[in-house]
């Protein structure tokens, strides 16, 4: 592990020594950042996010966290005792840092695996509609004509943009939260 202090960062952030830090922090299992500025937490997020190109997600509880939640991919804010400041900037709000696991395990998983059949299923209604309008047009010899009257269209999105995205959000659960506490291995399958 690494432990690095904000005026060790400060060191590195003006002497043009970041790409030997994120060298030196890609040997180690966990690098902690104390005594940092809210700058300089934001400035060692957009720098993981820069050199190595990957995705960024940021934890805190209190005012001095803002910039650093806002400068990652995901912000998560805890609510706590130095205010709500955090959680009004964050993307996601976890009362205890112990949810943690269960936000990005269980509801990650599952939040995945709907968006991925979201996406499917709104190329499907498109494709479905377009295939509809596509033949009709050889029917009626490419006269432009409508097929469908404007009130039947705007039911058709209506009903077929509404209705199976509240089913998915509810109902679809592709495997228990349960087992991928116990698993943590199948949060890999979506990557």
């Amino acid at each position: 592990g690494l432990v690095i202090d904000g005026r060790t960062l400060n060191i590195i952030f003006q002497g043009g020594l970041e790409q030997k830090f994120v060298a030196l922090t890609q040997h180690c299992r966990s690098v902690l950042c104390c005594c940092a500025t809210p700058l300089q937490k934001s400035m060692v997020v957009k720098l993981v996010r820069r050199q190595l190109k990957v995705m960024t997600l940021s934890i805190g509880d209190g005012a001095n966290d803002v910039s650093m939640i806002q400068a990652a991919d995901v912000g998560i804010g805890i609510s706590g005792q130095e205010g709500m400041q955090a959680v009004m900037a964050s993307d996601f709000a976890i009362s205890r840092f112990k949810h943690l696991k269960k936000l990005l395990l269980v509801h990650g998983h599952w939040c995945y695996a709907r968006l991925a059949k979201m996406v499917i299923y709104f190329f499907y209604k498109n494709v479905c509609y377009v295939n509809l309008l596509f033949w009709y047009q050889f029917f009626c010899g490419f006269s432009g004509s409508t097929m469908i009257d404007y009130w039947q269209m705007v039911f058709f999105n209506l009903f077929f943009t509404s209705v199976p995205p509240l089913l998915f959000g509810v109902l679809d659960k592709d495997v228990s939260a349960e087992t991928l506490l116990g698993f943590p291995e199948l949060y890999k399958n979506g990557q």
